[in-house]
């Protein structure tokens, strides 16, 4: 009995199978070439700029942006925006532009059913309001901030440029006192040295790419001492010096005083690099200054107090189009330090803030 039942089972399932065949086969038969993944078409990008008014036509200053994308037969979306390629299926978008100041940026996008899919592209001018993505004022006695700065110690064979120092975390050498951070290089015998400083960063802690990075300190003064404030490209574990790019906003020397150099090193461009310029900080040992740099894809630009003087040409076969770090050390002597003051004894870099902007 439930041999038979199985048999015809079978049977049933066969003539199922031979029905949907032909049926099949009858509609092919009858020359219908609709496609089974039709093109997109009839794309539309509509742009919302965030707070958007007759006052603030270019929005409120949060860089923030929805895309509402609209195509006949779409299943998906490709958007290409800020050299950004984003995929979504929605066709909803919100998007964050980050770079201060008012800028047009180009839209890209493409709307896919399969294989097939159609392109379009429009603009958009938006403005991004300055703000402060990271700081630190040193307003707390004390040792740095450990959650926002590292330390290279030692002597780094001279740190590439027969550097004089060995760098510790001493509070002899590195403390925040009375709302200034204090790095001060001392003359005495220490661990094969005859000098020891303090060379912090913020590697592992904070890294950015493009924005406005300054330092508002006071230099030290004597023949010989070398303070700077910089930075150095993330990947430099992977990609060593000068591959990874290094960005000199402040570097002067006591041999020299009053005297700021900027500067940037890149493949072929290292060591005495062209890339670099100078400019004047009168009583930058008795007064302090603002130093910084404003960094975006297609420029590098240096100013003291505000006032711009040097302006590099940033491009996409540069290194410095990736996220970099912040260094701020006092080296003592060295390729470019100098000789130092045979009465020398000690000195100090005194820093009010370090503030990183969008």
């Amino acid at each position: 009995m439930k041999m038979i039942n199985l048999v015809n089972r079978a049977g049933v399932f066969t003539l199922i199978l031979l029905f949907v065949f032909q049926s099949c086969s009858s509609s092919n038969d009858t020359g219908d070439d609709t496609p089974v993944n039709p093109a997109p078409t009839n794309l539309t990008i509509q742009v919302d700029v965030i707070g958007k008014t007759a006052e603030n036509p270019n929005g409120d200053g949060s860089g923030k942006i929805k895309l509402t994308l609209n195509a006949t037969n779409a299943l998906s979306y490709k958007v290409l925006i800020n050299n950004e390629l984003k995929e979504i299926t929605t066709g909803e978008l919100t998007y964050e532009f980050t770079a201060s100041g008012t800028n047009n940026y180009p839209i890209s996008v493409s709307a896919y059913n399969g294989t097939k899919f159609i392109n379009t592209s429009t603009t958009v001018n938006v403005f991004v309001a300055r703000k402060i993505i990271w700081a630190d004022e040193f307003n707390v006695d004390g040792a740095p901030d450990t959650s926002k700065w590292g330390y290279n110690t030692g002597t780094g064979d001279g740190w590439g440029n027969n550097e004089l120092q060995y760098y510790t975390t001493r509070s002899e050498n590195v403390k925040i006192e009375g709302g200034l951070l204090k790095i001060t290089a001392i003359r005495e015998d220490y661990m094969g040295s005859k000098y020891t400083s303090t060379r912090m960063l913020t590697k592992g802690k904070f890294s950015f790419k493009y924005g406005r990075a300054e330092v508002r300190a006071k230099l030290p003064a004597g023949g010989g001492t070398w303070p700077a404030f910089w930075l150095l490209g993330d990947n430099i574990d992977t990609v060593p010096w000068p591959g990874c790019g290094e960005i000199d906003i402040l570097e002067s020397v006591g041999n020299n005083p009053n005297v700021i150099h900027s500067s940037l090193h890149s493949p072929g461009r290292s060591g005495n690099t062209p890339d670099t310029k100078t400019t004047t900080a009168p009583n930058s040992t008795t007064e302090f200054h603002i130093y910084a740099a404003e960094w975006s894809a297609e420029s590098i630009k240096f100013f003291v107090d505000d006032n711009l003087f040097y302006t590099y040409k940033n491009s996409s076969t540069t290194p410095f189009n990736a996220n970099f770090f912040v260094i701020i050390n006092f080296a003592m002597g060295g390729n470019f330090g100098g000789a130092v003051d045979p009465n020398f004894k000690s000195a100090t870099y005194e820093v009010d803030y370090v503030r990183v902007y969008n």
